[in-house]
């Protein structure tokens, strides 16, 4: 699995002119699977978003999780992180799981960032979606799976 996240003052996802996931400030969280994914990597996502130290202590260093803040995230599924474009110019997306896979896992994804204990926040699986969001710092890590 592969995660783009990004730290926000606030995000919203909007499908079909109706906000259906909206948070103020934490993670944005783009998540894309591919053919090999199983729950243990969905687990280890899971378990180092809900513990990266990327928000800041009052000294202004990265010490702080969005576990310790009381952070939320919103999970926005995006096979596009799998694309291949080093050939031509239009991309392929034969590495992207297809979506009776990665459907479930993302499901199971959120599921298990809630029990680390954040509040999760979705978009709409294979919908057309506009993702708004307030990049804070701007802080953005892509984060694979072992």
């Amino acid at each position: 699995m592969r995660a783009v996240v990004q730290r926000v003052r606030e995000a919203a996802v909007i499908v079909d002119d109706q906000v259906v996931g909206a948070i103020g400030a934490g993670l944005l969280i783009l998540i894309g699977v591919t053919h090999d994914d199983d729950e243990n990597d969905a687990r280890y996502l899971a378990q180092k978003i809900a513990t990266l130290r990327i928000f800041e202590d009052a000294a202004g260093k990265f010490n702080l999780s969005a576990l310790d803040t009381g952070a939320a995230a919103l999970v926005v599924s995006q096979f596009t992180l799998y694309a291949d474009a080093r050939r031509g110019r239009r991309p392929d997306f034969i590495a992207a799981a297809r979506p009776e896979i990665a459907e479930p896992l993302i499901a199971r994804f959120v599921d298990l960032l809630r029990e680390q204990g954040l509040r999760v926040e979705t978009g709409t699986f294979r919908a057309r979606m506009l993702v708004k969001i307030f990049n804070d710092g701007p802080v953005t890590m892509i984060l694979d799976s072992p």
